[in-house]
């Protein structure tokens, strides 16, 4: 029987990824709106949803291992190292799920396990 994974998570979301995220929005929303979504992340509780689950509400594609970024976090998960809790907006106008930081950890953990829960913080 293979050995599990286990994936570990940080309790919340690591400062450098507001900015992150505030860098991402910015080319989909001006910047006033972008701000206002970064702050209301910032306040946000934290959520929990299944990696499937995140990517059917996003409608992105899943990246494959051989990409650099979901590389270095595959190699994150199977140091033990914790990996950042994801950074979500609600878009409602669309009817999905704005990945504002955090795709590539997604991609890794579902990698992994697409039951897997993932923490996060939605707005």
């Amino acid at each position: 029987m293979a050995k599990q994974i286990k994936i570990r998570w940080l309790r919340k979301p690591e400062d450098h990824d507001y900015p992150a995220a505030m860098s991402y929005l910015s080319l989909l929303y001006d910047e006033p709106t972008s701000a206002l979504h970064v702050d209301k992340l910032k306040r946000a509780p934290m959520s929990k949803f299944k990696a499937k689950d995140i990517f059917r509400a996003s409608a992105l594609s899943l990246l494959g291992a051989s990409n650099s970024h979901v590389k270095r976090d595959r190699e994150r998960i199977q140091a033990g190292k914790a990996l950042s809790p994801l950074l979500l907006i609600r878009d409602a106008a669309n009817g999905k799920v704005i990945i504002a930081d955090g795709y590539h950890r997604l991609c890794a953990v579902y990698s992994y396990d697409e039951n897997a829960v993932i923490p996060c913080q939605i707005a």
